[in-house]
């Protein structure tokens, strides 16, 4: 049976991104093993995936030493394991994956590129960031950019030659789960602890952003546009996810606005992100760099109205006027004026929310994401086996 291993910088990413993938090609009858570093979310990876696991200490950071010791574990990994495929998600994992497996001799390296680092940050961190994706892609034999937009990117900046260069399907790394971001299946008890943590007014208009609170997720922006805006008093801003501090933070005065304010609640990461999503009026996808963001699937799998920043993922899926709203990228006064215009003109937001989810069920229900990426490791494997 074919051997494929998929690798990512941190086990979240095989929680969140790539959720069912492996268990999928499992039941095709694939060998497979996940690698990452560890942490609290791999006993239920591995339960839900039914899938080998292996620990490699990678760091987000940029850590020479530390990156140099685990190139070397995963060539050792690699080389003992003998694979048909590596594929990699993220960027640390990308680099130190493809290099390792180019080294072991792998034919067959994917990168699945689901934004770049550098298209938000500056100076000289911008050039080293800009040298290690082109290190990455080089070292594979097929990139997957996650939307055509960020395919158009990587193509227009140099970056790879457009041979190597694949989006399957309409785009998503993973699609959505429509079996579990659906109205009809939420459970009450998860609605009631999503209210309780709320504890919206009776008339209070929601509006919700689901992501990790850092600046280039576009907070700083989203936070200043609601306390600019008309709707503040008969609103509740809800920030889903926790701060990180890290790797680009939000400012002091930012994290204590939010922290204070009666009107802003933030609640550390919940696994029902759908029952926030159904107690929402709007989710606003304020990002500065993405590419191809979930959340904008679930909230059109959940007929949740969307207002986005006009960065490539997010009008891969949403047309303006047409399936959301959309406004210039860190543009606080036109984001406060797409939430005002989206708390008076509900019926409007309703119609476009209903147009995004007939596009979201028709293009991006997961198990056809998954049967295109099976189907493209079996073409991939075809070229490079013997025909016997």
């Amino acid at each position: 049976m074919p051997k494929l291993i998929r690798i990512t910088t941190v086990p979240i990413s095989l929680k969140l991104l790539l959720a069912g993938q492996m268990k999928f090609m499992r039941e095709q009858g694939w060998d497979l093993l996940m690698v990452s570093a560890d942490g609290r979310e791999l006993p239920k990876v591995i339960k839900e995936e039914g899938v080998r696991h292996e620990v490699i200490p990678f760091t987000r950071k940029i850590t020479p030493f530390q990156d140099l010791k685990c190139l070397w574990q995963l060539y050792q990994l690699i080389k003992k394991e003998q694979p048909d495929i590596v594929h990699t998600h993220t960027p640390k994992a990308g680099l130190l994956g493809m290099i390792a497996a180019k080294l072991a001799g792998v034919k067959v390296r994917i990168h699945t590129l689901a934004g770049i680092p550098f298209m938000a940050a500056e100076g000289g961190k911008k050039s080293l960031l800009e040298k290690m994706e082109k290190i990455t892609y080089s070292y594979a034999t097929e990139v997957w950019p996650n939307s055509n937009g960020l395919k158009n990117f990587v193509v227009e900046n140099d970056l790879c030659p457009s041979e190597k260069l694949t989006v399957i399907g309409r785009g998503s790394s993973n699609g959505v789960d429509l079996d579990k971001f659906n109205r009809g299946v939420l459970k009450e008890n998860h609605l009631v602890a999503a209210t309780m943590r709320i504890l919206p007014g009776e008339d209070d208009f929601i509006i919700l952003s689901v992501g990790r609170l850092v600046r280039d997720k576009g907070i700083q922006e989203l936070v200043d546009a609601f306390l600019s805006s008309k709707i503040v008093g008969k609103s509740k801003l809800v920030l889903l996810g926790s701060f990180e501090q890290d790797l680009n933070p939000l400012s002091p005065e930012t994290i204590k606005i939010i922290i204070d304010h009666p009107r802003i609640v933030q609640i550390d990461w919940s696994d029902h992100v759908a029952h926030y999503l159904a107690l929402a009026d709007v989710l606003v996808h304020p990002s500065h760099r993405e590419g191809f963001p979930n959340v904008l699937l679930e909230a059109g799998a959940m007929q949740l109205p969307v207002i986005c920043s006009d960065i490539i993922g997010n009008t891969d899926l949403i047309t303006q006027q047409k399936t959301g709203l959309i406004f210039p990228v860190k543009d606080v006064a036109v984001l406060k004026e797409a939430m005002e215009f989206a708390f008076v003109k509900r019926d409007k937001m309703t119609q476009m929310a209903m147009t995004l989810y007939d596009e979201v069920v028709s293009n991006y229900n997961r198990p056809q994401v998954h049967q295109e990426i099976f189907e493209r490791y079996q073409t991939l494997l075809g070229a490079v086996s013997p025909s016997e």
